[in-house]
């Protein structure tokens, strides 16, 4: 019986990436990869060279009962993202559940994801959250702001830069203005930042310097 690893990968600053994480990635008969051309670069840093295949939200539905039958059969394959945890807003979840179902073992290493050091950075409790990744782009969203309206936990949410302002002003419409707000952008990278204050002040300081990288907002719960 093989066995499958989730390996959490850097979310930019490369001396995140774990000992054990390049062991595991040289180790495995596969490495499994959301982008081969963006993880091709990871593994070439650290002189890797197990093989990689793809597999990503557009395949991953048509190649998990053929992955967990290699697993099944004693190959051991390494899953990665383009960064951070998989599973966590990216692919993962599918192939982690039929690996479950069939008996193969799983085994996530702990590391990199971007919601933890954006929730910390934001001052704001963190004793309860709940994290929200994606908000709908259409479908369903309006419903979801008017429930997460009434939220008594701390909300994390992942976002593009070119949806930040539509989202910031959904939060001051659904949440009001006053909500307190912290928009960590770039994370561990060189032109890391985080802005804090209230949904309007964040939304007034994005809307005069338009945000560019990887964002993560971190909404205080109702009063």
């Amino acid at each position: 019986m093989g066995k499958l690893f989730l390996v959490p990968t850097p979310i930019g600053n490369l001396e995140d990436i774990t000992l054990r994480a390049i062991r595991i990635l040289k180790e495995a008969d596969v490495i499994l990869a959301e982008d081969t051309r963006t993880s091709g670069k990871l593994l070439q840093h650290f002189d890797i060279a197990t093989p990689m295949h793809s597999h990503h939200m557009h395949n991953e539905h048509k190649t998990v009962d053929a992955l967990v039958k290699r697993m099944a059969a004693g190959e051991t394959f390494a899953l990665i993202s383009d960064a951070g945890t998989p599973a966590i807003s990216d692919p993962g979840f599918l192939l982690t559940r039929a690996c479950v179902e069939k008996g193969v073992e799983v085994d996530c290493l702990p590391g990199a994801t971007a919601f933890v050091p954006a929730l910390v950075n934001s001052a704001l409790p963190n004793d309860k959250f709940v994290f929200e990744g994606f908000l709908p782009v259409k479908k369903g969203r309006q419903t979801r702001l008017k429930l997460l309206a009434e939220e008594s936990r701390t909300m994390i949410f992942y976002e593009s830069p070119h949806k930040l302002l539509k989202t910031l002003g959904d939060f001051v419409q659904y949440f009001g203005a006053e909500r307190p707000v912290s928009v960590s952008r770039e994370l561990t990278k060189l032109y890391e930042e985080t802005i804090r204050g209230t949904a309007a002040e964040v939304l007034k300081r994005y809307t005069a310097k338009p945000p560019k990288g990887e964002i993560v907002i971190v909404v205080g719960a109702k009063k």
